[in-house]
């Protein structure tokens, strides 16, 4: 337990109330039978509240091995990069060196998407907010080198659109990877050096890390895969992300110090000592809201900011993060009226009911907020209308076909072109939510509790889309 600041009450509408006590004892065990249940082999969870950072631990790093989960334990975190590699944006932005809305051409002249006018227009804080319109899912391994994200950068030359830029949300791994070769070019560093030098150490993140190598020195968890309702086995491999993936999703670190990394923003961007690693009002600015965005319900976001993925609990606002890679789920979540963060790592298994069921009872118990309920159908289905929805959708790698059959919707998703063969097709009922919002089932816990949401918007120069994953397919048929 450490102890950050000195703070034993927080302001609640103007008022001050005092937070409750934190009964470490009480959550461990919380967090041993909820693993338990859910077929988790090994998590961490580390709270801030009054000031204090308290640290967990469950279950297995390795299920091959036997060793034992710690508070100290490093886990990958997946897509929690983002908020990383945006704030080492945003300090770029402070300090004179990028404009948010010249054009990243202004900064990368290679960078190119497939259409010339988008790639005009496409901006830095189009790239922080998901609005850029590129795709998410164009993966490739440049290899080890330092040149890696100059390389991929390169490659991605043409990278294809899911939308005209400025149109809608729709959630791009590409474009972080864009704002991290921009974070290369404007320090002179690596991303992973920049990473290090401008965040890792000011904050004192003793166990957060990038590379493989670096890992080997902590105790260090394993990807678990396999069938919801069972304990899962241990991946083929430990790290089956490319460097290249850095800056969208290729941070290692310990439940507590993401809490640490949380504390920052949540201190208006100072360290612990003082340091100032961002200005009150650029950690402000970071969690506006920039966008809503039409899937509420896949990573429980109502929208994004600069980053963050922001939060409305029943009108208690919050930032946070969700993040996974092969076989580790990772949940960050923050409540600034309560200075109360929240983050649990994991290693497989359904990951996704564990944090539904105990980031809802932390946050009740210890900032007075209140969760949604898990998404599923509704108790009284509404009648739809299915037949403006049926088609054929497609962003770059996906097709995503519905039909309608004696009044029942069905979906077909599946994968194509350089995607081919990433998964046998999912063939998935719709059942609705409300008239474009439907609850698609059997495609697994650990992504989306029970249900995957599918959701069908319209864009702002009249595309019809549906949202998958918060990816935005355009209607093509």
């Amino acid at each position: 337990m450490q102890k950050d600041f000195d703070d034993t009450t927080v302001r609640d509408s103007g008022a001050l109330r005092p937070t409750a006590a934190y009964d470490a004892a009480h959550w461990q065990q919380r967090l041993d039978d909820l693993c338990a249940a859910h077929h988790v082999p090994g998590a961490s969870l580390a709270v801030l509240v009054d000031g204090e950072v308290h640290e967990s631990a469950t279950g297995l790093l390795h299920r091959g091995t036997g060793v034992t989960a710690t508070p100290d334990s490093v886990f990958q975190l997946g897509s929690i990069a983002k908020v990383y590699t945006a704030t080492l944006v945003m300090q770029l932005v402070e300090e004179g060196k990028l404009d948010l809305d010249a054009p990243v051409t202004a900064v990368l002249p290679e960078f190119s998407a497939v259409d010339p006018e988008a790639t005009a227009a496409i901006t830095p804080r189009m790239l922080l907010s998901h609005t850029s319109g590129l795709t998410c899912d164009f993966t490739l391994d440049t290899g080890r080198g330092d040149d890696c994200l100059a390389r991929y950068v390169a490659a991605a030359e043409g990278v294809a659109l899911d939308c005209r830029p400025g149109t809608g949300s729709s959630y791009s791994s590409v474009g972080y990877n864009v704002l991290g070769r921009i974070v290369e070019v404007l320090t002179g560093l690596t991303w992973d050096e920049a990473l290090k030098q401008r965040l890792v150490a000011p904050l004192g993140l003793t166990r957060t890390m990038t590379l493989p190598e670096e890992a080997l020195a902590f105790r260090t968890a394993m990807g678990h895969l396999g069938q919801p309702g069972r304990l899962p086995d241990p991946t083929p491999a430990w790290d089956l992300m490319p460097r290249s993936a850095g800056p969208y999703g290729r941070v290692l670190a310990s439940a507590g110090d993401v809490v640490r990394f949380a504390r920052m923003h949540l201190a208006g961007g100072a360290a612990p000592d003082g340091t100032r690693i961002l200005a009150p009002e650029t950690t402000e600015a970071m969690r506006r809201r920039e966008v809503d965005v039409p899937d509420k319900w896949s990573v429980s976001a109502d929208g994004w900011g600069l980053g963050w993925s922001l939060y409305d609990w029943f009108g208690t606002p919050g930032f946070g993060h969700d993040g996974a890679s092969i076989g580790q789920y990772a949940y960050l979540r923050v409540v600034p009226h309560a200075g109360v963060a929240i983050a649990l790592t994991t290693n497989g298994g359904g990951a996704r009911l564990v944090y539904a069921a105990l980031f809802r009872e932390l946050l009740r118990e210890l900032a007075g907020v209140r969760m949604p309920d898990s998404f599923a159908p509704a108790a009284v289905p509404p009648v739809v209308d299915l037949a403006p929805l049926v088609g054929t959708y497609r962003r770059e790698g996906v097709v995503i076909t519905v039909t309608e059959h004696d009044g029942a919707g069905h979906l077909r998703y599946e994968f194509v072109d350089g995607m081919k063969g990433f998964s046998e097709p999912l063939e998935i009922e719709l059942r609705p939510v409300t008239g474009t919002v439907f609850a698609g089932s059997g495609v697994g816990a650990a992504f989306s509790e029970d249900w995957m949401p599918v959701v069908f918007s319209t864009l702002a120069d009249g595309t019809d889309c549906c949202y998958i994953g918060m990816r935005a397919a355009p209607k093509v048929a």
